[in-house]
């Protein structure tokens, strides 16, 4: 008798899951759908209560903002998980989501014995953290004698077979593009399931004390985010099947912590704002995102389906057939990278070069992003193992005071920078912002003005992004820091000009910066040229009431390429502890009258040379 447990982790949907439909097709006489709350992602990853609420449900006193408009108000009761147990709920009223807390290696093999579990089937993920963890449990299974099904399911294409048909991962988008079109194309979606066999005994009986989560505690990089700032507050363990033993999906309470966003999630959701987007075929059509507003928000300019497709509320392939189904009515159709097909491709891009690059989050060890002086560099001690974060910080605050008060002024939005403070406010608020609002903080953040490390802005994001994925996050940083796929680190985007260029009201700044509200429209964007009896007018006083400018963005503009430049010529890849002496070498230097003398030449450190040159070097870090 076949007993197979469905691990959900990012696919909460019913439809178009072709993992679960291989679950199903194992004909079980008892199907258990189960989520495992793994403390690795609670407390080791950055993850901020925006995103927690759209992955769980809120709590039962609501207390985020939900007067954002009518539709928020309609779907503040549920959210992925919660909509994802109630769907199963539906098909089979004995079913239900059963999440079980603690890390997967622990409580799997436990399930697997006390429920006599035959087989277990997961969808494929690719990022490195999940890559290594699913080859513990597969050991783990395999050891208990539980067979092990993976499937495709959460992008369009395997990155296995993008990499093993170009002999690697382009990092051209367009010879990405030109590759995976010489692949079978996507299947089509298929319908959730009618029916679904009931779980069997779900009695489960595991120790506490004997499997402690206090390792995991005592890194809890969310501490800040929750109520009181103290991981104590935090009650998420204190049994392995909820608080009344019942696999309960967790609330924001127990996380101790206040989500702020607007965004809802959940399968009904998402289905939802799918159709009503696609009601406008021409729109569709003709979707072309570099034309869209940044500036557009209640309603944005594009879907916001983006966390859905992060959690896979919202089947991938679902969107994707849907939209070439339009297309075909219209010839003149938009295409990559601009189009909405082109957006899928830049997931798939990305998920590509993670799955084909070691150490793609970060930039020791990593061989596609280029080696740049910033300011703020992760620390590693002798072994090239990274610091605690608390020492790291501390070595940023005595070492380089400045860059790290401009760093935290840039997080908080306060760089008196009215178009990078309101787009920085507005992911704090909501967890989301427009592509091209990304593009003007994390460029303003790196190649444009501060110079600081693409790790720290790529750190922010991780936590308050509701759509945060380790492949996109990681590949959208390094090609906005000119570090990889994109090298005209000339073209900075204007903290100043850009907003005013999709909107001359600065509507998007009013509502996030209020300090700023009642300054004329040719002030919003540039406080500092308004006269002090203006600003007082306005009820806004420079240094007072919002902070003045922390750098000359022009200055600053010249000061970073002429870093970059130096990077540039040092073509450094693959970083080691000599790394920054060598790029100082290419750096300009102070006129001192001097006499002629033959130029020496400069000898590269032994890891980092051109790796279009030369052969990379294994990497042991």
């Amino acid at each position: 008798m076949k007993k197979v447990l469905y691990w959900f982790r990012t696919d909460l949907r019913l439809h178009d899951s072709p993992a679960l439909k291989a679950a199903l097709d194992l004909k079980p006489a008892e199907l258990y759908p189960t989520w495992c709350w793994d403390p690795h992602y609670v407390y080791e990853a950055r993850v901020g209560p925006n995103r927690w609420q759209f992955l769980y449900a809120l709590s039962q006193a609501p207390r985020c903002r939900v007067d954002i408009d009518e539709r928020s108000k309609y779907f503040c009761r549920t959210d992925s998980m919660r909509t994802l147990s109630e769907n199963i709920t539906k098909v089979n009223p004995k079913s239900k989501l059963l999440v079980v807390r603690g890390p997967p290696t622990t409580v799997l093999p436990a399930l697997f014995k006390q429920w006599g579990i035959t087989d277990i089937v997961w969808e494929k993920d690719d990022d490195p953290y999940t890559a290594d963890r699913d080859a513990q449990v597969t050991s783990l299974a395999d050891s208990a004698g539980v067979k092990v099904h993976i499937v495709l399911g959460h992008t369009l294409y395997d990155s296995a077979d993008v990499i093993s048909k170009g002999k690697g991962c382009p990092t051209s988008y367009q010879t990405f593009v030109k590759l995976v079109s010489s692949l079978p194309a996507p299947p089509l979606p298929i319908p959730a399931p009618t029916s679904l066999p009931s779980p069997g005994n779900t009695d489960f009986k595991l120790d506490r004390k004997d499997h402690s989560v206090k390792q995991w505690q005592e890194k809890d990089l969310n501490k800040e985010s929750r109520e009181s700032g103290k991981t104590e507050r935090d009650k998420s363990y204190e049994s392995f099947s909820g608080p009344k033993d019942d696999f309960a999906v967790p609330t924001m309470e127990e996380l101790g912590m206040v989500a702020t966003t607007s965004i809802r999630g959940g399968e009904t959701d998402a289905l939802k704002v799918l159709e009503e987007f696609l009601e406008d075929k021409k729109r569709v059509a003709t979707f072309r995102k570099p034309q869209t507003s940044p500036a557009a928000w209640e309603p944005a300019a594009t879907t916001v389906l983006s966390p859905h497709m992060k959690f896979g509320t919202l089947s991938v392939r679902t969107f994707y057939h849907r939209v070439m189904e339009i297309n075909k009515e219209f010839k003149g159709h938009s295409q990559p990278p601009e189009s909405l097909i082109g957006q899928l491709l830049w997931r798939e891009f990305f998920h590509a070069n993670q799955a084909a690059t070691p150490n793609f989050g970060c930039i020791r060890g990593n061989p596609t992003s280029r080696f740049i002086k910033w300011n703020l560099q992760t620390r590693y001690d002798e072994n090239g193992k990274e610091l605690p974060r608390d020492e790291m910080e501390a070595i940023w605050k005595r070492e380089e005071p400045e860059a790290w008060e401009h760093f935290l002024a840039w997080k908080e939005g306060k760089t008196g920078f009215p178009w990078i403070d309101a787009l920085m406010r507005q992911l704090k608020v909501n967890g989301w912002l427009h592509h091209l609002g990304r593009h003007s903080v994390a460029c303003f953040l790196t190649r444009g003005q501060l110079y600081i490390s693409w790790e720290r802005g790529a750190e922010v994001f991780d936590e308050r992004l509701i759509d945060w994925d380790p492949a996109i996050n990681s590949g959208n940083w390094m090609w906005l820091s000119a570090s990889a796929f994109f090298h005209q680190y000339y073209r900075v985007y204007s903290p100043v000009t850009y907003g005013q260029k999709y909107d001359k009201t600065g509507a998007l700044v009013r509502q996030f910066v209020p300090e700023l509200a009642k300054l004329p429209d040719k002030y919003v964007y540039e406080p500092w040229k308004a006269p002090v009896a203006d600003q007082k007018k306005a009820g806004c006083v420079l240094g007072k009431d919002y902070p003045k400018r922390i750098v000359d963005e022009k200055k600053a503009k010249e000061a970073a390429i002429t870093g970059l430049k130096a990077a540039y010529a040092a073509k450094l890849h693959v970083l080691d502890g000599t790394a920054t002496a060598y790029v100082e070498e290419f750096e300009p230097k102070p006129v001192v009258p001097q006499k002629r003398t033959a130029p020496a030449k400069r000898k590269a450190p032994a890891i980092g040379e051109d790796k279009k040159k030369t052969k990379q070097p294994k990497l042991e870090f």
